[in-house]
């Protein structure tokens, strides 16, 4: 189900009347002659959404901001944080009592973000629902490593073990990395060639390791027209044209058989990829880190660069630049195929329709248009990526 403002699609005096009865609220509207709505399902929806809501909010974001992304009220926002953070507060005395596993059950912590914890000054917990990505995570963690690549060190429990759990929850502690996130534009200038050489460094440890760990396979041209045409079947074309959507898969399924496919971190952005004094740090969640087309990182890096959520203003200009030195540091470290260079604008155009999808299920209606409008952005620039690439 998706929420929707009704001063955006209903008359302003229906809108006035309605208010007489409830305001601020949610208000259930059948479909003429169709099946009713699961009750479970939506409260399912409200809660991913809340707890979206609030991650935003842990990582800085203005309830003004929240309100405009999320179509609801300011005090709306602030009901739904308060009510987060009490879950979580609640999540606090777990917390500390699953780190008697560590004897650290006397330490400070902190919510850094919806799932993860910093404890005391260098120490860093992860929550989990399921065991499968959590293990997959850690083995990931552990063979890189290994091979020093700079990832958390994992912190075992007393008596030996990788993780706790309790009550179908999993947890696992690490060392906390130096450094953090770019967030200034001037920084980030500076990081472009840097960050492809970055990503390229990743993309050979993970080919050497790929036979020590059981990454999970997948495909941006299977999920193109898999779950992603289905949940624009669903309502998705209020942000996208079906003939747009044909024509990106159409483009992407032209070239996918010539595109390298091998493990990739699949969430590339300056969150992951942490900086100290300047100099490259460390890399962290692997959570997504999947086999699929490995030009999947460089593309998604570089539309995030863009996204309204970043903030960075950006020019076009810019833009373009960065796609440049990004390639070019990528490729000073491993090489890219002419077809993997030709499919950059196709990959990039199914990445931002897989993200409006995403972002409708989950209600975010404002980052499902931004995605559509960085899909237009890129449909409108082709050539001019094509040319930044080469």
């Amino acid at each position: 189900m998706k929420y929707q403002n009704a001063d955006h699609i209903l008359p302003k005096e229906l809108v006035q009347a309605i208010q007489q009865y409830v305001q601020g609220g949610y208000l259930y509207i059948p479909a003429r002659g169709g099946p009713a709505i699961s009750v479970t399902g939506y409260r399912m929806e409200l809660e991913k959404r809340d707890a979206h809501i609030y991650s935003k909010h842990l990582a800085g974001m203005r309830s003004k901001r929240l309100s405009e992304k999320y179509s609801l009220s300011e005090s709306s926002i602030r009901r739904i944080v308060l009510k987060q953070r009490r879950a979580y507060m609640a999540m606090t005395g777990k917390i500390s009592r699953i780190l008697f596993h560590w004897g650290l059950q006397d330490a400070d912590i902190w919510q850094i973000y919806g799932t993860v914890w910093q404890v005391g000054r260098d120490r860093v917990l992860k929550v989990y629902q399921a065991p499968d990505i959590l293990e997959r995570n850690l083995k990931i963690m552990e063979v890189l490593g290994g091979m020093q690549i700079p990832v958390g060190k994992i912190v075992p429990t007393d008596d030996g073990r990788q993780y706790a759990s309790e009550d179908g929850t999993f947890y696992f502690l690490s060392e906390k990395l130096p450094g953090g996130s770019l967030v200034e534009l001037q920084d980030i200038r500076d990081a472009a060639a840097t960050m492809g050489e970055i990503i390229a460094r990743l993309h050979i440890a993970f080919q050497k390791c790929e036979g020590h760990i059981d990454f999970w396979h997948n495909s941006l041209l299977g999920e193109m027209n898999g779950w992603v045409r289905q949940r624009m079947e669903n309502g998705g074309w209020q942000y996208v044209s079906r003939e747009e959507y044909d024509a990106a898969v159409s483009g992407l399924a032209a070239v996918y058989g010539e595109l390298p496919v091998q493990p990739i971190h699949r969430d590339v952005h300056f969150g992951n990829f942490l900086f100290a004094d300047g100099k490259f740090s460390g890399y962290i969640d692997f959570d997504l880190s999947q086999k699929n087309i490995r030009i999947f990182d460089l593309c998604y890096f570089l539309l995030g660069l863009l996204s309204e959520e970043e903030k960075l203003e950006i020019t076009e200009e810019q833009w373009f630049s960065f796609v440049g030195d990004v390639f070019a540091g990528y490729a000073s470290r491993l090489e890219l195929s002419p077809a993997e260079r030709a499919a950059v604008p196709c990959v990039m155009e199914c990445i931002e329709l897989l993200c409006a999808a995403y972002f409708d299920s989950i209600q975010d209606v404002r980052c499902a248009e931004d995605a559509c409008k960085l899909f237009q952005f890129v449909r409108d620039r082709e050539r001019g990526i094509l040319d930044a690439v080469r």
